[in-house]
């Protein structure tokens, strides 16, 4: 998998308080993925670009919401979320750039 592509499919971290306790408790970092994205996509893209050993990914898609503005509708688009289980004693920092 090329530079280019590893990037195309990891597209963000997201960071919550969900998200931390997610960290603390099991090791599972969460990330937002190119909505094409199969599980062996993101954990080949995920050990490549933080050198980590990958346990298991789950991916679901989330669908965007509907909402208004000034009585004008509109809503929010679909994206796709991965949660990646790491390897006991690896960690990534998802605070800084990659």
């Amino acid at each position: 998998m090329s530079n280019a592509n590893v990037y195309n499919v990891i597209r963000a971290p997201r960071v919550s308080e969900k998200t931390a306790r997610l960290q603390e408790i099991s090791n599972q970092y969460v990330f937002e993925v190119a909505k094409d994205a199969t599980k062996a996509d993101v954990k080949a893209a995920i050990e490549k670009i933080f050198d980590v050993k990958v346990e298991a990914v789950n991916v679901l898609n989330v669908k965007g919401k509907n909402k208004t503005f000034r009585f004008r509708g509109g809503n929010r688009g679909d994206w796709r979320k991965a949660y990646v289980k790491l390897a006991d004693g690896q960690s990534i920092d998802v605070t800084t750039k990659a």
